[in-house]
């Protein structure tokens, strides 16, 4: 053995993005080699489950998790890290808040497995065979994770330390977060405290957003393919949603940057407890739909309709990184 401290990075239900953010470390990675004993990536590294059941409890000093909970093995793997490590991060979007699996929320187990199995036209099952957890087989019992009802985060199922946002985290982030332990374990200062949020800021995107912001008064919102908005000039303002102001800062404001909005990726600021509720309230603070003098009540629900009529998906929007972790939660 090394000597060193153990570093683990494990996915449950995710993209891979957030491997791929500790490979674009570059040549930073040399350094997390030569500071830990990366010793568990199950899409780097040939580590089994058994060597880490072997390990002794907190045997392991930070765990990287991401991934939401979608199965009972993500489940299985997050109690036995759990059990494993000293410090376990819930290390992206999808562990933090659920994130786009999450969005599978809206919709029930039964409707998600029909989905995929018998009503896909890419699909052909004629005999209308959905995968059970256990399948008798010539050669013996085959074992599949149970799929669950919902998508959890990480701290819905274990007891999480920290929290890395974002989709996935920048780079330069987790470096700062890797740093600030190694420096940690060199002089012996406190850890931060419990539930921090690492690698972001407090505030809101747009206020690390070079864009010109003006007073917002909006009569129309447009998807980002209909229009070519200024370069300079505050996205929503321009109709187009961008969520950089129910949004934590910590990325940079990358999106804005390219003409592209905010999406919401890194979480709700500080103090906010619902993302998509921020964002609903601050957008019925600037939509303007024009004189409403002598109109009924109905007339002007009718032109407050018409404008957001205009936003195709509600829930895709607002809640696009924060369904299972948000008071909602998804379908009931």
């Amino acid at each position: 053995m090394s000597g060193k401290p153990k570093l683990a990075v494990y996915w449950a239900s995710s993209c891979g993005g957030c491997e791929i953010a500790v490979v674009n470390l570059n040549e930073k990675v040399l350094d997390v080699d030569a500071n830990f004993d990366f010793m568990f990536c199950p899409c780097l590294l040939d580590t089994k489950y058994k060597d880490i059941e072997a390990l002794s409890d907190k045997d392991i000093l930070i765990t990287l998790f991401n991934g939401a909970i979608r199965t009972a093995e993500n489940e299985e793997i997050a109690h036995l890290l759990r059990k494993k490590s000293q410090i376990l991060i819930a290390f992206g979007s999808c562990s933090s808040e659920g994130c786009i699996p999450g969005l599978a929320n809206l919709h029930t187990r039964e409707d998600i497995l029909n989905t995929v199995y018998l009503d896909n036209p890419s699909i052909d099952n004629p005999a209308h065979i959905i995968p059970q957890t256990e399948t008798d087989v010539p050669e013996g019992k085959l074992y599949i994770p149970a799929f669950y009802s919902k998508v959890k985060t990480l701290s819905q199922v274990a007891d999480v330390d920290y929290f890395i946002p974002g989709c996935p985290p920048e780079p330069h982030q987790i470096w700062n977060v890797v740093s600030a332990v190694v420096e940690i374990l060199k002089t012996g200062s406190p850890l931060p405290a419990k539930g921090s949020i690492l690698g972001a800021g407090k505030s809101s995107v747009c206020d690390e957003c070079e864009r010109k912001k003006a007073d917002k008064k909006i009569k129309n919102f447009y998807r980002t393919y209909e229009i070519i908005p200024d370069t300079e000039k505050c996205l929503l303002e321009q109709g187009i949603i961008c969520m950089g102001i129910a949004t934590r800062d910590g990325c940079g404001a990358l999106c804005p940057k390219v003409n592209m909005p905010c999406t919401g990726c890194y979480g709700p600021p500080e103090g906010v407890l619902d993302q998509g509720a921020k964002m609903v309230a601050a957008l019925g603070s600037i939509i303007d739909i024009g004189d409403v003098k002598g109109l009924s009540e109905d007339e002007i629900n009718k032109k407050i309709d018409s404008v957001m009529d205009s936003i195709p998906d509600f829930a895709g929007t607002f809640y696009k990184y924060s369904l299972p972790g948000s008071i909602l939660k998804g379908r009931i």
